[in-house]
């Protein structure tokens, strides 16, 4: 799975899935706690299958991106 959440959608996700749960739980509803796991789970794992399917992404990551080549030491 590709990344498509990025680091500020991530921490939204994460705070807002707590939150549900805790209101799933205050309440004793089965719904607010299922949506609560999953938005939960969609930013520890940072993806989320309908940014997949608008192929929306907030990864800041750049795809392929390299780190810079050590300069070549001559050989003797």
């Amino acid at each position: 799975m590709k990344c498509n959440v990025g680091k500020t959608d991530r921490w939204i996700r994460i705070i807002l899935g707590v939150i549900l749960l805790i209101i799933g739980f205050y309440y004793q509803s089965w719904l607010w706690g299922i949506i609560g796991l999953i938005v939960l789970l969609t930013g520890i794992f940072r993806f989320c299958v309908i940014y997949k399917l608008f192929g929306i992404s907030t990864c800041d990551e750049k795809p392929n991106s390299q780190t810079p080549s050590q300069p070549q030491q001559p050989q003797q």
